[in-house]
């Protein structure tokens, strides 16, 4: 077997195998879960990311500009909300950041997760939420 064939083989398995770890996200220390809704409204939980969010604004921005409640849980956040431009929509609306047609960068929860921050206060690593 030449050695292109060989190369070629192995890049078409190296392309098998990181299709096959694609899977739903996993929610990290400090990432809020929503999952009032989600489940019975048959979608996977919302992860969150509030520190990737927390380093490009200040507080006030989500928590007083927006209306987030600064409680995990504490906020009724609709789909319909969002699609009017309200809580997560107010940027997420493909010209602050990508919009809604992108479901699944959301609501990649795995299910089952209760709504709250992961972690709790401890850590268990990355990666266990």
């Amino acid at each position: 077997m030449s050695i292109r064939r060989r190369t070629f083989g192995f890049g078409i398995a190296l392309c098998l195998v990181a299709l096959l770890a694609i899977g739903p996200a996993f929610g990290e220390y400090a990432d809020v879960v929503l999952n009032k809704r989600a489940e019975k409204e048959g979608v996977r939980p919302v992860i969150y990311p509030h520190w990737f969010h927390r380093i490009r604004f200040r507080c006030k921005v989500c928590h007083s500009e927006l209306g987030f409640k600064m409680r995990a849980g504490g906020n009724d956040i609709t789909m319909a909300d969002i699609m009017d431009g309200k809580f997560c929509g107010m940027c997420h609306n493909d010209e602050v950041a990508w919009g809604l047609e992108h479901c699944h960068r959301c609501h990649s929860g795995l299910p089952g997760l209760e709504t709250g921050i992961c972690g709790g206060g401890k850590s268990g690593g990355p990666g266990l939420y």
